[in-house]
């Protein structure tokens, strides 16, 4: 069976706390890992959550609680950070590249956990498949402007503002994090901090661009079709803690 051919695990989470789908994706990524011959065992769940042991995944969710979240580039200083909490989000580092953004209800997250070196994939070429997902969703919803602008620049962006932001993480091979996709987002998050360090660039939704309120389960069936076509894999549900 050709690489890209083999199945890839959907785990839909649903609405669930940022730090929740964290942990589902690393148990994801220990169970690859574990797979391939390296170190790192399953890590342990506070629900129990089907992962295979030889698949390849991509962890769904919507963050239930505003969240702000940053990569390998620097956390916010203190007094900054205590004026994000005094707004009642929460704030977690990420291992991931780029600057601080938001995370909350609204928006889809989507962690595939992918194996680089089995599918003859770079890192660049990897994050290319991410936003091109992304187009195809945006066509299927009648978005045929939307882009994705040349590096250093990530994403999918209608004009000058991002629709949807990409960091990822990769080790050994492997894949994390991966993208949000702001679908009914409450875009007022992101006035107080400067989205993935994008000094005069804005931030808009799914909802906003399509003048309707779409919700993020609107989304994931389209956003299952693109994943599918795009990385040529079979999508084979996780949904049911039995199976």
């Amino acid at each position: 069976m050709s690489p890209r051919a083999m199945p890839v695990r959907v785990l839909r989470l649903g609405a669930v706390p940022y730090a929740e789908a964290l942990r589902v994706q690393e148990r994801c990524v220990a169970a690859l890992r574990a797979a391939r011959g390296g170190a790192g065992r399953p890590l342990p769940l506070p629900v129990p959550v089907p992962v295979p042991v030889a698949a390849e995944s991509v962890v769904l969710s919507e963050p239930l609680q505003p969240v702000y979240t940053w990569g390998l580039r620097g956390a916010p200083g203190a007094a900054a950070a205590a004026a994000l909490r005094a707004r009642g989000a929460a704030l977690v580092a990420a291992r991931r590249g780029g600057h601080i953004t938001f995370h909350g209800p609204g928006q889809l997250l989507a962690f595939p956990v992918l194996d680089l070196r089995r599918r003859r994939l770079p890192l660049r070429a990897y994050v290319a498949g991410l936003e091109a997902l992304v187009l195809r969703l945006c066509r299927r919803l009648g978005l045929g402007t939307a882009r994705a602008l040349p590096p250093p620049y990530t994403g999918v962006w209608m004009g000058d503002s991002k629709l949807c932001a990409i960091g990822v993480h990769c080790g050994n091979h492997i894949t994390s994090h991966g993208l949000a996709l702001n679908c009914c987002t409450d875009l007022s998050w992101f006035e107080h901090i400067v989205p993935c360090g994008l000094e005069g660039k804005g931030v808009t939704s799914l909802s906003r661009e399509l003048g309707q309120h779409v919700a993020v389960s609107q989304v994931l069936q389209p956003f299952l079709d693109s994943f599918q076509e795009v990385f040529e894999c079979t999508l084979v549900s996780s949904e049911d803690p039995g199976d």
